[in-house]
């Protein structure tokens, strides 16, 4: 069982690993971009449902302190992943809302994330760990983005927009962290180096924050140009998203 946990936590990482960049150079709203998307989603799905699975198994079964450690870590990754993923397709079901929006489900996760974040910071204090403290960091900001989203009245037409692409790229980053974190010795690093572990989120934070300002700015122009004159070309065709639970 155990074995075949581990196949399948491998396959699905490979897949969001191999697809997650496609999304990013495609059309936006196009059919590369949403068929690589949703082999990203079912990925990190899979990832997200076999990391739960193997972290209880290595918590409860691997007596040795640094498995505990992988373990929790290992779990924590697996919300974190989840949480953005759920938030990033969960959005454009609701592009067109203009008042708050909690439900169960979508509260419900972010809110896991951010309880989660909080136990990683405080289980890296409580074992000297510095590194798990500053990794909390992202969940801990990205849980409590998500619980404002949906909680909050939006205020950008476009705001299922950003949300997506932010939460979508969160969850790269949480993938791209994981993969260097397992196989760091492979490439003749420490796992526990911090250039492992923080390198994917001071690279990819502020990529992401000048995405988005890019796209408010391109958004802003589009919406201000007068009639009669050149527009620029909208960044995305709407479409209507398959239906997700």
């Amino acid at each position: 069982m155990l074995t075949l946990l581990l196949a399948l936590h491998i396959t699905g990482g490979s897949a969001a690993l191999l697809s997650m960049g496609i999304p990013l150079v495609a059309k936006k709203g196009g059919r590369a971009h949403r068929q690589a998307g949703w082999v990203f989603v079912a990925g990190m799905a899979l990832v997200s449902v076999t990391a739960l699975l193997l972290s209880g198994w290595r918590f409860f079964y691997d007596p040795r302190p640094a498995a505990r450690a992988g373990a929790l870590f290992l779990f924590y990754i697996a919300i974190l992943t989840a949480a953005g993923v759920s938030t990033g397709v969960r959005v454009l079901r609701v592009r067109r809302r203009t008042t708050p929006r909690p439900s169960a489900w979508d509260t419900g996760i972010s809110a896991l994330l951010l309880a989660t974040s909080a136990g990683m910071a405080a289980y890296g204090f409580a074992s000297a760990r510095p590194l798990f403290v500053a990794f909390s960091l992202v969940g801990l900001l990205s849980g409590g983005g998500q619980l404002a989203y949906w909680l909050r009245r939006p205020t950008h037409h476009m705001h299922w927009w950003f949300e997506h692409m932010s939460s979508m790229l969160g969850s790269c980053i949480g993938a791209t962290t994981a993969f260097l974190v397992v196989n760091a010795e492979r490439f003749g690093a420490a796992n526990d180096s911090l250039v492992v572990w923080l390198a994917p989120t001071i690279v990819g934070a502020p990529a992401i924050a000048a995405w988005i300002t890019y796209y408010r700015r391109r958004f802003a122009t589009s919406a201000a140009a007068p009639r009669g004159t050149s527009r620029p070309a909208p960044a995305a065709a709407p479409y209507t998203p398959a239906r997700t639970s």
